[in-house]
């Protein structure tokens, strides 16, 4: 599969560009330790993240069964907050191909963005701890707007900002939210089988193409 050269690239974070499920992990258990609940092995919380902190948040006090009582959820994420403010990245690491498939981008001219649903304050330090937050031309947060992925807000604004056509984007993410986001946005989207997606088949989904490294890239566009 070859797509049309795009002007403009964006990339989702936890689980497309860094495995983040190490320090969310440790965070969500530290969390529910100190609030009297039974840790959850990394792997379940793995197959939870991907819909930003609140839900992980939920997900980790009810098993994913249902919602929280109110007051708890709302102590409960006051507290994880705090505790991943101290480790967003500490145990996460790029994914092989990263610096490799954003080195290819930049060297070839291409506007860079990084689109998440992860709250402000943890991805700009998470971005420049691991070295890559000079490649983006700009970084939209779960919280930069007032709707996040799947609604296509994050990148139409992303788009606009730089100054690139919708047709001439590309999104690259892990899951089902990225699809949504970027068929709604008309943007052409290009998955990474190794992200978290719920656990699910992001081919599933129906992605324009799905790589296994971001070292890839320069076979597809």
């Amino acid at each position: 599969m070859q797509i049309k050269r795009p002007e403009l690239v964006v990339f989702d974070l936890d689980g497309t560009l860094v495995d983040s499920a190490p320090d969310l992990a440790y965070s969500i258990n530290a969390m529910l330790r100190r609030l009297g609940f039974p840790a959850r092995p990394e792997d379940q919380v793995r197959a939870w993240i991907g819909s930003g902190a609140e839900r992980l948040v939920k997900r980790a006090l009810t098993g994913d069964e249902g919602e929280p009582e109110l007051r708890l959820f709302q102590q409960a994420f006051e507290l994880f907050s705090a505790i991943y403010m101290e480790n967003t990245s500490r145990r996460s690491r790029l994914y092989p191909g990263v610096r490799t498939g954003l080195d290819y981008l930049l060297e070839t001219h291409r506007k860079l963005g990084c689109i998440t649903n992860k709250r402000g304050r943890f991805t700009e330090p998470l971005l420049k701890s691991l070295g890559i937050y000079d490649a983006f031309a700009i970084v939209v947060s779960g919280d930069s707007l007032p709707k996040k992925k799947p609604d296509p807000l994050p990148l139409l604004h992303a788009a606009h900002v730089l100054g690139v056509a919708p047709e001439d984007a590309l999104m690259i993410g892990d899951s089902v939210n990225d699809v949504e986001a970027a068929r709604a946005a008309g943007f052409r989207i290009v998955c990474v089988r190794y992200g978290y997606n719920n656990g699910d088949n992001i081919e599933e989904a129906g992605p324009d193409g799905v790589v296994d490294s971001l070292a890839e890239l320069p076979a597809y566009i």
